[in-house]
């Protein structure tokens, strides 16, 4: 997620105008709104002093504002926070272990990013299982989603086992 859409984002969770967080930061009531609606569309970014005063106004961290960084740690905990807000991501704990889970239910991104990672978690059971190899698993992770056979991001075409079996089967109803 980009800034100008975190600011957005952030923007309307605290039930800001465009134009009250643009005079919160100083600038002239007339062009306000022109100047937080170029920073949330994207045809212009906050310097490093605009997003740390953005950061203060709407009582965030201005880790939350940039793009993550998850190079840290405190940039990655600012994705998951970014993941939670978008698509439903949810920490929880279970038998003294720390989960992430999706709640599908958080609408249609949570749901479209459960089958993203349900595909990932299939994928890694047949590792697990010695079903694939290491490298062959890698090449999916990183060639992702040109290699992912789950449907999600692609035609899928039947195996040749499958076209016969659908073929015999409405030959046989053809039949009746």
């Amino acid at each position: 997620m980009a800034i100008g859409e975190r600011i957005h984002f952030f923007r309307t969770m605290r039930g800001m105008t465009q134009k009250y967080l643009g005079m919160a930061l100083g600038f002239p009531e007339k062009s306000a709104d022109v100047r937080l609606a170029q920073y949330e569309n994207g045809s212009r970014t906050p310097k490093a002093d605009v997003t740390a005063a953005l950061a203060q106004v709407l009582d965030v961290s201005p880790k939350a504002l940039d793009v993550p960084d998850i190079d840290s740690y405190t940039g990655l905990m600012h994705t998951l926070f970014t993941l939670e807000d978008r698509y439903g991501l949810e920490v929880c704990e279970c038998e003294d272990e720390v989960h992430l889970r999706v709640h599908i239910h958080k609408g249609r991104d949570a749901a479209e990013l459960h089958r993203m990672l349900s595909a990932w978690g299939a994928l890694a059971a047949k590792l697990k299982a010695g079903e694939i190899t290491k490298e062959e698993y890698d090449r999916w992770r990183y060639r992702y989603p040109e290699l992912d056979t789950s449907g999600q991001w692609h035609k899928i075409m039947p195996s040749q086992e499958l076209s016969d079996l659908l073929l015999a089967d409405l030959k046989e109803h053809n039949e009746e």
